[in-house]
């Protein structure tokens, strides 16, 4: 009871607590079916227990807030229903809407206990959200802005933003790094979270990194392990959806194997459905690129052996009409050379013998001129001053003269 005190009437702490927590449990005797979303689960392992923190926003903005129970074997039985509908455990970031009571304890104040969760519901507003994200891209012309950016023949430099220990990741790497064609990817990791609210800040900072350094890429992929609506709620966000519409270069999305497409997904340049299907579309492009070169090799090697074969057909033929021409050639040539040297031959001889008369004819004609034989048939030379006399007119009397014959010289004095 209260007690009076200079005309105050004082009550306790403990008295105005059991006084708010009967009039709130005569109130409030209802369970109540009550929205809102769950900031944080604060899940305990060692109790099993939850104390849900619940908010509601407006325009970005908490305007509620109020703290939740979620006993174990309530938690265990939502959680189940949670996975088998949604392949996702209940999780923190999402808006629920759920069955509680209302209650005021004086030791823990006021709470909600939640008694149980409709996961159809999460799975109304994750659609409601996604529709909005479309509308509001479409509006805008975005929608189709990274399918329009010119894809690279070869896809080679890849930024990848994913978590190092994904096991989507892995599969990822495991296919195009021993892919049995030895193409060959260059690619940087760029870690981010891929799941919650979180995740949202999380890629958009990475995307905005490798924007400052788009020239050392041919495209970003988004890979990510499997997961349920839940779990790929935060890739239906507008400003993510946005961030990936308006990228400079193309975006590749393998998010997960849902086959509810994200409005990220769609607003891709290219969707796969897993990190596997997205290495074999990489993959494909490498294809699409390499077959050709390997068919026009082909073609121009078996070009190159068919106008082999022709040139060496020609080229035997051309060494044959050789051979023939000039055996015939040469057998004309020695033919002719044989009737030149037979012709030279016989007029070497026959030149020999006109030369060899015109010497006997020219000896003859010599041995003639010869003064000897001259002055043997009784001929002679009369000199005067050592010169051959040839007309007497010149001589006078008194001069001296000498006269050769055949045999002996005399020496005279012309007289008269």
């Amino acid at each position: 009871m209260p007690e009076v005190v200079n005309s105050k009437t004082i009550f306790s702490l403990l008295e105005v607590s059991r006084s708010i927590q009967k009039t709130i449990s005569d109130r409030y005797k209802s369970l109540y079916w009550i929205k809102a979303e769950m900031n944080k689960l604060n899940h305990y392992s060692h109790s099993g227990h939850c104390y849900p923190e619940l908010v509601e926003k407006k325009d970005g903005k908490i305007v509620a807030e109020m703290r939740s129970i979620l006993w174990k074997m309530d938690y265990q039985r939502i959680n189940k229903q949670f996975i088998e509908l949604l392949n996702e455990p209940l999780r923190e970031g999402i808006t629920m809407l759920f069955q509680a009571g209302i209650s005021y304890d004086p030791m823990y104040g006021f709470s909600l206990k939640i008694v149980d969760i409709d996961p159809t519901f999460v799975l109304g507003e994750l659609e409601k959200e996604k529709q909005e994200s479309i509308k509001t891209l479409q509006k805008e012309g975005l929608f189709y802005a990274n399918k329009t950016r010119p894809f690279p023949r070869v896809p080679k430099r890849l930024a990848i933003i994913s978590v190092e220990t994904s096991k989507g990741l892995s599969d990822f790497f495991k296919i195009i790094n021993n892919n049995p064609w030895h193409y060959r990817f260059e690619y940087s990791l760029f870690p981010a979270l891929l799941q919650g609210d979180k995740s949202i800040p999380s890629i958009i900072r990475q995307l905005a990194n490798i924007a400052e350094k788009t020239a050392m890429f041919d495209a970003v992929a988004i890979i990510r392990g499997g997961g349920g609506e839940v779990g790929l709620s935060s890739y239906n966000n507008y400003q993510l959806a946005k961030a990936i519409a308006i990228f400079p270069i193309p975006v590749l999305t393998g998010i997960g194997h849902s086959t509810n497409e994200t409005v990220s997904e769609m607003v891709a340049y290219k969707n796969a459905i897993t990190p596997s299907e997205l290495a074999d579309f990489l993959i494909q492009r490498f294809h699409e690129f390499a077959i050709p070169i390997d068919e026009a090799l082909r073609r121009i090697v078996d070009a190159t052996k068919v106008r082999f074969e022709r040139e060496e057909r020609q080229l035997n033929q051309f060494s044959q009409t050789i051979s023939w021409f000039s055996r015939a050639i040469l057998a004309n040539q020695n033919h002719h050379l044989n009737t030149m040297q037979n012709h030279l031959t016989l007029f070497s001889k026959q030149l020999l013998k006109d030369q060899s008369l015109n010497l006997e004819n020219v000896q003859r004609l010599i041995k003639l001129a010869d003064p000897k034989a001259l002055l043997s048939r009784g001929f002679s030379i009369t000199r005067a001053n050592g010169e051959a006399i040839i007309d007497g007119s010149n001589l006078k009397s008194g001069d001296e003269i000498e006269t050769t014959f055949f045999n002996g010289v005399v020496r005279s004095h012309i007289l008269k």
